[in-house]
């Protein structure tokens, strides 16, 4: 293999401002060497993530920044294309984080990874399955501890996160009230998924409509958005209710950081908790969430949608995407189509 290119999209410039296509770079490098206890890896998928956005700045968050020249980090889908482990067969699916290329080298030691026997869709291991519809479960679940009867508000309800913590709402038992952007998007809300009233931010006002839909005030808010629908939120707030930061993707992009809510007092005034978290977290716990997400997959109590774009040279592109409100569901990015093993 190692005459062969392993094409790979490395980080050329820190964004200043909305990210732009300019900011990535492609390059060629050799496909790396197997040696004693390595697999090499073929991706096939490449989770497209706004938590990306953030680690391309130069100031240090819950990871390191992306070195300038290095690829871009990414979770991936792949398959052992060539191996030298007795743990990684040839044929074998793996869920990694190995980033925007061709090809990549698994060691003991080098980077975690995990062999799955795929039960689902492949992309749906990088959605539902993955980090995202972990985030969703862990925090809907434990950080706002939802339960049955009480309203549950999701912003960014129709992205990869959203979308599966809006629905875990309802499978719990809750009143699930989701905010997306365009009509098509709330649509998909209220009727495929079932939730109980879908909030347009960008033809309707959110103050008023959250007034509407959840008149008796909001037991539990997903976050995945921060800035004025933070701001919204938190003024339709229950008394004791909770807050679950998962994502600030309204101002990842932005030049200056934006101000912060002004009615902060409230969560004093109604003794409202506001907690950031991290998926890893609970990473000891993935195996049981993993079992729950499963099951209401196979019982049609969840249902899973990928927005699946192609081509290895559109990974800029898609992630763009995520900016535009272009995507309904969990971004994903196809490079290959899986080898047959005999």
């Amino acid at each position: 293999m190692s005459d062969r290119v392993n094409r790979q999209w490395r980080l050329a410039t820190r964004p200043a401002g909305m990210v732009e296509e300019s900011d990535f770079e492609p390059h060629e490098a050799p496909v790396p060497k197997v040696g004693d206890g390595d697999y090499l890896l073929r991706t096939l998928y490449v989770s497209v993530d706004p938590a990306q956005r953030g680690w391309m700045n130069e100031d240090p968050g819950y990871m390191p920044p992306v070195p300038l020249g290095e690829v871009m980090p990414a979770a991936t889908v792949s398959q052992v294309v060539e191996s030298r482990h007795p743990d990684y067969p040839v044929g074998a699916f793996v869920f990694g984080y190995f980033g925007w290329q061709e090809y990549a080298l698994g060691s003991r030691g080098l980077m975690p990874s995990q062999v799955f026997v795929p039960e689902h869709p492949l992309p749906r291991y990088l959605g539902v399955l993955g980090g995202t519809g972990l985030t969703a479960y862990f925090g809907l679940l434990e950080v706002g501890r939802a339960e049955a009867g009480q309203t549950v508000l999701v912003s960014g309800a129709a992205g990869a996160t959203g979308s599966v913590a809006a629905q875990i709402g309802k499978i719990t038992g809750c009143r699930v009230v989701g905010i997306a952007g365009g009509g098509q998007k709330c649509a998909w809300l209220t009727g495929e998924l079932g939730l109980d009233a879908a909030i347009d931010y960008k033809s309707e006002d959110v103050g008023a409509r959250l007034t509407q839909t959840c008149p008796d005030g909001v037991d539990v808010y997903f976050d995945n958005v921060g800035g004025a629908i933070l701001e919204a939120a938190i003024a339709h707030m229950a008394q004791g209710g909770r807050i679950a930061c998962c994502g600030m993707i309204a101002g990842y992009n932005a030049a200056t950081p934006q101000p912060g809510p002004a009615n902060l007092f409230l969560l004093i005034a109604r003794r409202i908790t506001m907690t950031g978290f991290l998926v890893m977290d609970y990473a000891a716990r993935f195996d049981e969430a993993r079992r729950d997400l499963s099951a209401w997959l196979a019982d049609g109590r969840l249902r899973a949608r990928e927005d699946v774009q192609e081509g290895f040279e559109n990974i800029p592109t898609t992630f763009l995407r995520l900016f535009t409100g272009q995507n309904i569901g969990k971004q994903v990015l196809k490079v290959a189509d899986p080898a047959r093993v005999d």
